[in-house]
């Protein structure tokens, strides 16, 4: 199992502060004139609002079968106390993450899982290089694997079955391998994921609008559905070892016991998702295709979504991904993309987020036209979402756009304010002193204001 490189964003830009009533947190680096790093403080998981019958068919696909559509024999979960320990070269901002998702999990997935440095610890998250990483799966930010605690263990065993999900009947030692050379915020959503995974559902799903169980990358920390799940997956009325059958059987009275309000709550019954679509779809975001080979992938994509009627935040996807395909070379072209996505992504509950990664696209060619009121309203519109969902990378986009447009709408010390505070959200948002500055360049580039100084 592993989080797929799938980038989402066409300005990375830097990071802003939060609302009041969400404080945030600093974290000093050593050897920079920026602003200190910001980091979120507390979780704002939102409720779930979905049908007990759709949750019990979400869980089945999740949690009994894999990525390949290959499906399991047998439910496999941990039995007693899970811990967890850090190893290898560990980035600063790790350690913190790493205790906040655990409490989330206590608290909120009723998961007795605990940190340790003992070294016969269930589950060990192994802080290593990209390179290392891709080096076995080059698709890959991040990936989890059974029966092994280093990467070297797995090195060894990569080929055996001993490290295969589709044979493995219990779960009691486990590796993930977490870049140790991306940005704070990449580590920290590998981290979500993958231990998401190797503690419960080891399969993913593009029709889940509002999960992390999700290839497309929207969602970058478990969210108040996924918590639901991880809790099913350890209720006490399943245990390691049980049929497809004997799971579906005690899965109603766990969700109407744990989820009420889903009893009455009509299904969607939102339709399978095809391999055709998924292995298109990453083509075109992922690394290493050829520009046309992107678009063509992204032309098929929208084929399929069209030929299976879909409504929903798929179709939605699909246009979005079509318009960061097409913004290079035709820009006019990519925008009708992006109204389209938003068109579908308006129909399907749980797209807020979705909203907000087009609403940093379109803020940016109201910019450029030279529209600051337009730019201010669709950022205005987005940041608490780009917060309540811990998003500090798309959080800093929506600020640097903002700060351009009200530097352009000649507000310029309200500008320079916003624009002071999204830099410490970049910091952890994007990483480096230099991606910082350059995304920071790269926004301040689409002001008309800027481009005339330029010029002169």
């Amino acid at each position: 199992m592993r989080r797929l490189l799938l980038p989402l964003y066409l300005l990375l830009g830097a990071c802003m502060p939060v609302a009041q009533s969400e404080p945030a947190t600093r974290a000093a680096f050593v050897d920079s004139n920026l602003p200190a790093m910001k980091v979120f403080s507390v979780p704002r998981p939102q409720p779930v609002r979905t049908s007990n019958a759709d949750l019990v068919r979400d869980f089945m696909d999740l949690s009994m079968g894999l990525e390949s559509g290959r499906a399991l024999d047998v439910f496999t979960r941990f039995e007693g106390p899970i811990t967890v320990r850090l190893v290898g070269s560990v980035q600063p901002t790790v350690p913190s993450d790493l205790d906040r998702l655990l409490y989330r999990l206590r608290t909120e997935a009723g998961i007795d899982i605990t940190a340790t440095t003992a070294a016969d610890a269930n589950i060990t998250i192994n802080a290593v290089s990209r390179a290392e990483i891709q080096r076995f799966l080059p698709q890959a930010a991040c990936f989890v694997v059974p029966n092994v605690s280093t990467l070297g263990e797995y090195r060894q065993a990569r080929r055996s079955n001993r490290v295969n999900w589709g044979r493995i009947t219990e779960r009691s030692r486990l590796a993930i391998f977490l870049p140790n050379d991306s940005s704070p915020q990449e580590a920290r959503d590998c981290l979500h994921e993958e231990l998401a995974q190797a503690l419960g559902p080891l399969n993913d799903l593009y029709r889940l609008s509002d999960s992390v169980f999700n290839d497309d990358n929207v969602h970058t920390v478990l969210t108040g559905y996924d918590m639901l799940v991880l809790r099913a997956y350890y209720d006490p009325s399943l245990r390691n070892g049980m049929t497809r059958n004997e799971v579906m059987s005690r899965l109603p009275g766990i969700f109407a016991r744990l989820n009420p309000q889903g009893e009455n709550l009509p299904p969607r019954r939102a339709s399978r998702t095809p391999r055709p679509w998924i292995d298109a779809i990453q083509t075109a975001l992922g690394p290493g295709a050829s520009p046309a080979a992107r678009r063509a992938a992204a032309t098929e994509a929208l084929s399929i979504a069209s030929a299976m009627g879909w409504q929903d935040h798929r179709r939605g996807f699909t246009h979005y991904a079509m318009g960061r395909i097409l913004q290079p070379t035709d820009p006019d072209a990519a925008r009708a993309q992006f109204l389209q996505a938003d068109i579908y992504f308006a129909r399907t509950p749980n797209t807020d987020l979705h909203r907000a990664y087009v609403a940093s696209q379109l803020a940016a060619y109201a910019l450029t036209e030279g529209d600051p009121d337009t730019a201010l309203n669709l950022t205005g519109l987005s940041i608490d979402l780009a917060v309540q969902h811990e998003n500090a990378a798309l959080l800093s986009t929506l600020l640097m756009l903002r700060a351009e447009a009200l530097d352009l709408a000649g507000r310029v010390s309200a500008g320079a304010d916003v624009r002071l505070d999204s830099l410490g959200w970049a910091r952890y948002g994007f990483g480096s002193d230099w991606s910082v500055r350059a995304k920071l360049r790269e926004i301040g580039a689409l002001n008309p204001l800027n481009r005339a100084r330029n010029r002169l």
